[in-house]
């Protein structure tokens, strides 16, 4: 069949409150123009982000219903431990609350000021985390994966002769540990192929360096490759991420994402030293070796999504969901970054507001409008996200590409909700020109988009 259809029915629903454009503009004001200050309330769809956001199975809520909250050695924990291993494959497991817990930890413990990590390309989290120690957080992805309508299968590959070069320059020492973003969210939400995650483990172990995945969406990725890399049709999802985990020293997980759960995480890894480093951190700031900040019914949430997340007639329908928002707004004209990612699609800001310079925030005018216009909230992932400000001078260094992100929460909307949004896209098409760009009025020095606060230019 032609049509793919959700494999899940819908036992419980959510009401969503209508608004109309001059309340959403009346919102949009008292929020700053940053819609990480709107409440939820006053959202009818919403793509800020599909972590933690997803809807859970009915067996995920029996789990939930089994949970053990014991304080320490809950048989939740074994079976959510069991669940990780079974898949990385890894020797220990250590939860967290959530994926940011656990890159605290692993660079804590690895990493201090003058190192430098490479990546394919960080996340905010991932480098504020890396950049907290005085560490550098340093992005080697391939020049396609700066390359927004370039196609190419996997964009999301790390440059190895980059990351080589790197490695001469700087040094064994200098480079605590060589990561792997799986899929490149900021980037796209590309995938890596398993060519470059076997490279990048070949690169890593002849200089004894340790080599960590990203791996939030280590299933969507597992997918990709099965899809697109010669070889992996004939294999499972499961049997793929085991392969790509197999190449990796450890690994840090926000299971908010392929755990398909609404908290928690966790750190993996094979080097009882460094592990009993990280679990003494562990339990000075997030709780017991076996729950890590998460009560035992989230751990059963999370063992059980991890089994679910693998499920193939699921992972069809969520990169054909993706695919099928990315493909109808990329037919009427708005450039997206192609070929569209697994989890979201990014719209090319730069290149549909090629009026508002990056020193203007053409991504964080695109969101202001897209909520103004339907409603809709999505994220800047651009020069408000990853630019730099000169706190002597006030002069701004903008990213390398000014994108806004349409993130699908995992089993929460329906085809007609992805239609509504294709119309609102479409509608602020036809007036993109008359979008302008903003200010920003407050900053903090990290991660500056959760809490910025912003004007409209001829208000300034």
């Amino acid at each position: 069949m032609r049509t793919i259809i959700e494999p899940f029915r819908i036992k419980t629903v959510e009401p969503i409150r209508m608004t109309g454009r001059e309340e959403r503009r009346a919102i949009l004001a008292r929020a700053d123009y940053n819609l990480f200050a709107l409440q939820s309330d006053d959202v009818l769809i919403d793509l800020l982000t599909d972590s933690g956001t997803g809807a859970m199975s009915s067996n995920q809520w029996s789990g939930i219903m089994r949970g053990d909250e014991s304080y320490a050695g809950s048989p939740s924990f074994a079976r959510f431990e069991t669940a990780v291993k079974g898949i990385t494959g890894f020797e220990y497991v250590i939860p967290t609350h959530q994926g940011r817990a656990a890159e605290r930890i692993l660079f804590a413990t690895l990493c201090k000021s003058g190192d430098t990590v490479p990546n394919n390309t960080h996340f905010d989290t991932t480098r504020a985390n890396v950049e907290f120690t005085g560490a550098r957080a340093l992005d080697l992805v391939i020049p396609e994966g700066r390359q927004p309508q370039t196609q190419h299968p996997f964009k999301g590959n790390m440059d190895i002769g980059a990351l080589e070069a790197l490695i001469d320059q700087q040094g064994r020492e200098k480079i605590p540990l060589i990561m792997l973003t799986v899929t490149n969210n900021s980037g796209g939400g590309q995938p890596v192929s398993m060519e470059n995650i076997r490279a990048v483990s070949q690169l890593a172990r002849s200089r004894d360096i340790p080599f960590y995945l990203d791996a939030c969406r280590f299933a969507e990725n597992a997918y990709f490759i099965k899809l697109r890399e010669d070889g992996y049709g004939h294999k499972s999802a499961r049997e793929i991420a085991q392969e790509m985990f197999s190449y990796a020293d450890g690994c840090t997980m926000s299971a908010k994402k392929d755990g398909l759960a609404n908290i928690g995480g966790f750190l993996c890894a094979n080097d009882p030293a460094l592990v009993q480093q990280q679990k003494e951190l562990l339990i000075l700031t997030e709780g017991f070796t076996t729950y890590g900040g998460l009560a035992g019914r989230d751990l059963e949430a999370i063992a059980v999504g991890l089994d679910e997340v693998l499920h193939e007639d699921y992972l069809n329908y969520r990169l054909a969901s993706t695919r099928y928002l990315g493909e109808h707004i990329a037919s009427a004209g708005v450039p997206i970054v192609q070929p569209p990612g697994g989890h979201a699609i990014y719209i090319d800001a730069q290149a549909m507001l090629p009026h508002i310079p990056p020193a203007q925030f053409p991504g964080q005018a695109l969101v202001c409008e897209l909520y103004l216009a339907g409603g809709i909230r999505s994220v800047e992932i651009g020069s408000v996200m990853f630019g730099r400000r000169d706190p002597d001078t006030g002069e701004e260094t903008p990213a390398d590409m000014e994108l806004v992100r349409l993130a699908l929460p995992r089993r929460v909307y329906t085809q007609s909700h992805i239609d509504y949004v294709v119309e609102v896209i479409q509608d602020v098409q036809q007036h993109k020109d008359d979008l302008q760009g903003l200010a920003i009025t407050y900053q903090t020095p990290y991660l500056r988009h959760f809490t910025a606060k912003f004007a409209q230019l001829d208000s300034v």
